[in-house]
């Protein structure tokens, strides 16, 4: 009996050290480097402010708005550079900050910023790897609301079909991206319409999208930061001037 007890003793040790450390784990997101933190600043072009989302507001009027859902286990704030970027040309940007940093424990917070913003005509939905995957689950289901979708290293979830509807949609991903790579757009080709725009960045890798510590095995780009940025700002740009009155 001692030697039964002692087993279970071991076995429940275990498991409760394993939940500590998958809460650890999930509890410490990857922080966001100082050049996103300095586009978290207003000035004369972008009003950027923090209740109760991150929103990124042009000085112009804007009518258009774009939803983004940051990627898995990533403080969202290091999405602010290329974030920042699209709201100076003209367009609002409201990113949520997701509990435990996980979009998929609330997809559905677009609805309470699409009420929050009566003057916002447009919307579109996106997001980075895992927030992309959930953006596209939230288009799927509701069409009515949403008028254009962007992901970036990422790609739609099993159970959306955007094939037939008229959302206008986005696919950005980099060369060296492990997890949104060519065999995989391929395959998830069947859930997007066919009007969808597919931009391939040579060089470029998955954390890249964002400005945070990476602490993945991707392999390290051939493409600077910057210009994946660029080139993903550029094509972001492209499909809100596609969907905007």
């Amino acid at each position: 009996m001692n030697k039964k007890r002692k087993i279970l003793l071991i076995g429940l040790v275990i498991i409760v050290a394993a939940l500590v450390a998958g809460t650890l784990w999930l509890a410490s997101p990857r922080p966001a480097l100082p050049a996103a933190l300095q586009a978290l600043k207003s000035d004369e072009l972008v009003e950027v402010t923090f209740d109760p989302w991150i929103t990124f507001t042009p000085s112009s009027k804007p009518t258009t708005g774009l939803i983004f859902y940051p990627g898995g286990r990533v403080d969202a704030r290091a999405y602010a550079v290329i974030l920042r970027a699209i709201a100076a040309d003209g367009y609002l940007v409201v990113l949520p900050e997701m509990p435990l940093d996980l979009a998929v424990l609330n997809a559905d917070i677009a609805d309470q910023i699409i009420e929050a913003y009566p003057g916002i005509d447009t919307w579109a939905i996106g997001g980075h790897s895992l927030g992309g995957s959930m953006a596209s689950q939230y288009a799927s289901n509701n069409p009515e609301k949403i008028q254009g979708l962007i992901m970036w290293g990422s790609y739609p979830v099993d159970n959306s079909d955007l094939t037939g509807g008229d959302i206008q949609v986005l696919l950005i991903y980099g060369s060296l991206d492990t997890g949104s790579n060519d065999p995989v757009i391929e395959e998830k080709k069947v859930l997007l319409p066919d009007s969808t725009t597919y931009i391939r960045i040579a060089g470029g890798n998955h954390h890249q999208f964002g400005d945070y510590q990476d602490d993945s095995n991707d392999p390290l780009p051939t493409i600077s930061r910057v210009d994946q940025q660029d080139l993903t700002i550029q094509g972001t740009l492209d499909l809100l001037k596609i969907i905007s009155p």
